[in-house]
């Protein structure tokens, strides 16, 4: 008897420890469902066992494949809650699973590259943002890094944030600013899934079946195919991460105690004018950690006082000394400003000594063009452009990583395929910058990938808004061509496809950093777009768009969709951007004068006009708006061959 009970017992057990249900990640606690659409949960339990999932007050049931597969889908709800999920199988209440606090409303998929990425505390005024966070309605899920050679059935990790000051620091301030905005305008809950990798290009967000079909990707996906995660290229390849990074964050053979002392022996070290990006000296591509140094001479009248040092907007991880103490230390998506203060009790009249240490990464490092490097008493200001001094290999190498998440289809395994088909609103997508050089291909690349997620997602053409990338680099004094222009074209002309939009940011970057601070404005002009094309309010949501041009003697009249109420300029100057060339091909700077809502472009130079461009360059000069103050479009109306197209 004693052996048939122990029996019964152990069965029971057994049935107990089989009966488990597991959800995917991209599930939890505080998450936003998406109102108004058949809301589809889905997950892993027994095999051929019957499954009981319950929203609110409406229960759905299912029986699981013979994998244990299962999928549901509730009816359609209006925005609302807070609800409560529970999913068990049927007569076994020890498998149930609750999530709480469950919001119905609006979800959007933000992802790209770094300026998506680029987090709130990075953004301008980020303490007054962060400090103001407190929207309970708006919820977010950050995808960890992740990348892998299959597709993944789940996330490496997962849970849903409420925003508020403690939790926004890290949200994509784009995606962040886009919510605020959208959930004010609404009146809905929004939720954010940010999936997010900085300096990668298309390619590797896009399927493997898709990235096949064209002969652009196909040959660089199959060639992928051989590459294999062996364990010891995975524990070599996190190794050198971890020694990467070390070095990075952390001063090697005491650098930092020796090296900024005022009497170090600097003069075996090279001569460099600053502000300069490094690999605009001749460093190339050179990675490693640099170290600058700049004698400095300081009034009587400095004696005693507190100063204020700017360093511009120096690039990547860098920390600054002065008089051989560490004033600061900025890590990779560290601060939005580069102003510190140096205490009274270091500052000496007449010589001192200003010590930098900089990472030069992926082509980064120094101290960008274009900005203002100076020290002040508040009163008096002492300018550090100039003569500094540089010297490389202090330190130890920075080992080489193989870099994963560069591979073709390896992010869309990882961070994209496990939130498939997770019910969305749309996606918000700001990335270019590393398919620059292959701007010609981007024409196709671009729409590959929205017509991939749109497909695996099954919901239509959901709404896809992005930004086109913002102006950068140094300005140059002639009309030239432009790897960064021929981008914002690629991006301009996707918007052939269905229930696209794009945010113009030609205005709002920075010559010296290619993640500029304000983030606020992109994400509101996405919001802009979104409030028309998906909210269906009456409003003016892009700059001017180039439409149509005509010649008239020696001059180029052009007109324009978008312009609100009418063209103008910003702070109301002359209209610069453009630029006329005749059959030549050669480009020189044109005049132009707002005429009848159109603008009229000419130049003397150039008698018999065919073509005119606008806006491009890396970082152009324009001023071009429309009534609601959003910047003209970069376009041009000539179709000659680019410098991407090979």
């Amino acid at each position: 008897m004693r052996k048939i009970v122990l029996s019964i017992v152990l069965c029971f057990f057994v049935a107990l420890v089989s009966a488990q249900i597991s959800l995917p990640k991209v599930f939890g606690d505080s998450m936003v469902l998406q109102r108004n659409i058949r809301i589809p949960l889905w997950g892993t339990a027994t095999p051929g066992s019957h499954i009981v999932a319950q929203l609110g007050n409406r229960t759905v049931k299912v029986k699981t494949d013979k994998t244990g597969k299962w999928m549901v889908h509730f009816p359609k709800f209006n925005a609302g809650g807070p609800y409560i999920l529970s999913v068990a199988e049927a007569g076994i209440p020890e498998t149930k699973i609750n999530l709480n606090g469950i919001l119905i409303g609006d979800v959007w998929l933000a992802s790209g590259q770094s300026n998506m990425e680029w987090q709130v505390q990075q953004a301008k005024d980020a303490g007054k943002e962060i400090a103001s966070a407190n929207f309970p309605q708006v919820r977010f899920l950050i995808v960890d890094h992740r990348n892998e050679v299959k597709p993944q059935t789940d996330l490496s990790t997962g849970g849903w944030e409420v925003c508020d000051s403690n939790n926004v620091k890290e949200l994509s301030a784009v995606a962040y600013f886009f919510a605020r905005k959208i959930h004010a305008d609404q009146n809905v809950p929004i939720g954010i899934i940010q999936s997010t990798w900085g300096g990668t290009k298309i390619e590797p967000w896009t399927s493997r079946e898709m990235l096949l079909t064209s002969p652009i990707t196909r040959t660089e996906t199959l060639n992928a195919d051989t590459l294999h995660y062996n364990r010891e290229d995975v524990i070599r390849d996190s190794l050198n991460q971890v020694r990467f990074w070390d070095i990075v964050y952390n001063p090697q053979n005491n650098t930092d105690k020796i090296v900024p002392a005022p009497d170090y022996d600097d003069s075996g070290w090279t001569k460099i004018d600053m502000p300069k990006v490094l690999k605009d000296f001749g460093i190339g591509d050179y990675v490693g950690m640099v170290w600058l140094r700049k004698k400095i001479a300081l009034p009587e009248s400095f004696k005693g006082k507190g100063l204020t040092i700017n360093l511009g907007h120096p690039e990547m991880n860098y920390s600054l000394y002065f008089n051989g103490k560490e004033i600061c230390k900025n890590v990779w998506y560290g601060n939005a400003t580069h102003s510190y203060t140096i205490p009274a009790d270091l500052v000496q009249p007449g010589e001192n000594t200003i010590a930098i240490r900089i990472a030069m990464l992926w082509g980064g490092g120094g101290l960008n063009p274009g900005t203002d490097i100076f020290i002040t008493d508040g009163s008096s200001k002492i300018t550090l452009v100039g003569q500094w001094l540089y010297k490389k290999d202090l330190e130890p190498a920075i080992p080489k990583m193989i870099n994963y998440q560069g591979y073709p289809t390896v992010l869309f395994n990882s961070m994209i395929n496990p939130l498939i088909p997770y019910g969305i609103k749309g996606f918000l997508w700001y990335q270019g910058e590393s398919n620059a050089e292959d701007a010609y291909n981007y024409r196709k690349l671009f729409p590959m990938l929205i017509k991939d997620w749109r497909r695996r997602w099954q919901q239509g053409n959901l709404p896809f808004l992005f930004v086109q990338l913002a102006n950068y680099m140094e300005r140059n004094s002639l009309p030239s061509d432009s790897e960064w222009a021929e981008l914002r074209e690629a991006q301009t002309m996707t918007l052939s496809q269905p229930n696209t939009g794009m945010a113009c940011a030609i205005d709002i970057g920075e010559a010296g950093s290619i993640h500029p601070v304000n983030k606020q404005e992109v994400g509101r002009r996405l919001a802009l777009i979104a409030n028309k094309m998906v909210y269906k309010q009456d409003c003016v949501s892009s700059g001017p768009m180039y439409k149509d041009f005509h010649k008239e003697g020696n001059r180029i009249r052009i007109s324009f969709s978008d312009i609100g109420s009418g063209l103008s300029t910003s702070e109301g100057k002359d209209v610069t951007g453009f630029a006329i060339a005749g059959s030549d091909k050669q480009f020189h700077w044109a005049k132009a004068v707002i005429e009848s809502n159109e603008v009229v472009v000419y130049s003397d130079e150039v008698a018999e006009p065919v073509a005119v461009r606008y806006a491009w360059a890396d970082n152009p000069e324009c001023n071009l708006v429309n009534s609601a103050g959003l910047p003209a479009v970069p376009f041009r109306t000539d179709d000659w061959k680019g410098i991407t197209q090979r």
